[in-house]
């Protein structure tokens, strides 16, 4: 059975748990009535921020590359659009694989040097959310009987570190010593297929010549602000949804939601992250001890205004590139199951 197809079957399973564990908790006749209570405008703020965070995600991206070339930003914008509504629309996480492609076939650069600049790209993601958690855990005091988010906050902060470590352990020996450690892969992938494994090295290899950065401290200054940039405008919008609620939480508690937000995308669910995103959001407003009902609903904002706004924007980059959604996903698919 295809590795994809035993994502989906895994996420669906998980995503179907963590709704379940939620629909005990709705009433629907609360629910509308506190969804008819969002302020509209706050809502529309909210979704034009978002598209502001995937904008500078196209930044970031072109400093990234800027050592093959200055890339413009009306491809790599829309490459990052893409992503992102693969990421919503196919199982595991295939729109890293789709966002690489659309900018290689579109810019003429070669996939793995697109997709090795991705990698760094989810490594300043894993270091800001490290720097996130710090913030929350030193100025944010839960109250008493939260354990459950305490425990998320832990689990995930701890996952995310040894996820944060392997890869920066293996990209570091990857440039210092490419030959021993592409021979320390061979070791470790052998009980694995062999056509699996004589892709995989050469993969490695390619890999090796886009793991760059452009040099310069200007260089490095710039991604770094725009990795603050990209979390901030990230997160605001969660503030603005709970304006819109009539919620008056401090701006810490929004950083405290985004946290657990990230680690629940990184457990397998359906595409879109439904259930475990919903059940995330959920979890970090009762801690500030937001009802039932107006938690569930302002968790279904929240995930709306990431889901469905970047799926129209996205089908209309699709249509604007002559790119069809079908194959897309085909091509995504296949380069999942090599990859």
């Amino acid at each position: 059975m295809k590795r994809t197809t035993l994502m989906l079957g895994l996420g669906s399973g998980v995503s179907l748990l963590f709704l379940g564990l939620l629909l005990r908790k709705i009433d629907g006749r609360q629910l509308l009535e506190a969804l008819q209570r969002l302020d509209g405008r706050y809502l529309i703020a909210a979704v034009l921020l978002t598209f502001v965070s995937y904008w500078l995600r196209a930044v970031r991206w072109r400093l990234l590359l800027l050592h093959e070339r200055p890339i413009p930003l009306r491809s790599l914008y829309p490459a990052t659009i893409i992503g992102y509504m693969a990421n919503n629309l196919f199982p595991a996480r295939l729109g890293e694989f789709v966002r690489a492609w659309v900018l290689a076939e579109r810019e003429q650069l070669k996939t793995p040097t697109v997709f090795a600049s991705l990698v760094i790209d989810r490594m300043l993601d894993g270091l800001s959310v490290m720097v996130m958690l710090l913030m929350v855990l030193l100025t944010l005091r839960l109250p008493p009987g939260m354990g459950r988010a305490a425990v998320m906050l832990r689990a995930g902060g701890i996952t995310t570190l040894a996820v944060y470590l392997v890869v920066v352990v293996f990209l570091v020996l990857l440039k210092r010593r490419p030959m021993q450690t592409l021979q320390m892969l061979a070791l470790v992938t052998r009980p694995l297929p062999r056509r699996f494994r004589e892709r995989l090295i050469p993969l490695a290899g390619s890999f090796l010549e886009g793991l760059r950065l452009a040099p310069g401290a200007g260089n490095l200054f710039m991604i770094g602000l725009s990795c603050l940039l990209i979390w901030v405008t990230a997160t605001l919008p969660i503030d603005l949804v709970l304006l819109g609620f009539g919620m008056h939480l401090p701006l810490t508690a929004s950083f405290f939601i985004m946290v657990l937000l990230v680690f629940a995308v990184m457990v397998p669910a359906a595409p879109g992250y439904i259930g475990t995103y919903h059940l995330a959001c959920y979890t970090g407003l009762a801690a500030f001890g937001v009802p039932d009902t107006e938690a569930i609903s302002i968790a279904l904002v929240i995930h709306g205004i990431s889901f469905f706004p970047v799926i129209l924007a996205g089908l209309l980059h699709l249509w604007v590139g002559g790119i069809s959604l079908g194959g897309l996903r085909a091509r995504a698919t296949a380069e999942g199951e090599r990859g």
